[in-house]
């Protein structure tokens, strides 16, 4: 029998969910146990091969290292890490483009450096979205902030404050305006609606194609510890 987290609420319906290498089983409350039992045996082929892969997954996130040489996507695009002699860290354009930090650093404190940068480009580069995408859309949202939102790509709030991950400044220029666009349409409508989706695909009719590659980044960082 497979080892199992057991939650019981006023849910209508019991589900399985993988997490961390934990199986929890949300279930309603009177569900007699023998059949959480059951169901939970009935699903152990499925629930091994999801525990196979979240064990991949934390290996792949616990070996991630980043170092000198490495690529580093930015704007969907990976550039080269370069060691400088300088003491200052960040991203050039010239000579096809580099990121680059001082020298004799060990991967954790260039990791931290890395994110320094991504912050910074994001913060950059989403404003000058923001901006132009606010202009076609007639939208005036209170802010713009960047965090470090590991699920969610962006979101915006009943005050109109937008708040987008650095870590979207490493998806391809098309996926970040689609992010950017999406949350603008919440300054419109704070819901998923068809009405809400008319305007996503009033500017970019494509969003769904863009939604796949976006999906295609979050796969690849569910396997980096960034």
């Amino acid at each position: 029998m497979i080892s199992y987290n057991l939650t019981r609420s006023n849910r209508k319906t019991t589900g399985i969910y993988i997490k961390n290498g934990t199986v929890e089983v949300r279930a309603p409350l009177h569900i007699p146990k023998p059949d959480i039992d059951r169901f939970v045996a009935s699903k152990e082929r499925w629930i091994l091969d999801k525990l196979n892969i979240s064990k991949k997954r934390t290996e792949s996130k616990e070996a991630f290292a980043v170092n000198y040489n490495d690529k580093l996507l930015y704007r969907g695009v990976p550039y080269p890490l370069k060691p400088s002699d300088g003491i200052t860290a960040g991203f050039s354009p010239n000579n096809g483009g580099f990121f680059y930090m001082q020298k004799g650093l060990e991967p954790p404190q260039i990791k931290d450096i890395c994110i320094q940068i991504y912050r910074r480009l994001a913060k950059a580069h989403l404003a000058d979205r923001v901006a132009h995408f606010s202009k076609k859309m007639k939208s005036t949202p209170a802010s713009i902030k960047i965090n470090g939102a590991k699920t969610r790509w962006g979101s915006c709030s009943s005050k109109k404050s937008l708040n987008f991950s650095w870590r979207l400044i490493m998806a391809d220029d098309d996926v970040i305006d689609y992010v950017v666009v999406h949350e603008l349409a919440h300054t419109f409508q704070m819901n998923h609606s068809a009405k809400f989706w008319a305007i996503v695909a009033s500017l970019l009719p494509d969003y769904s194609l863009r939604q796949a590659r976006l999906k295609e980044l979050q796969y690849k960082l569910s396997h980096e510890d960034w």
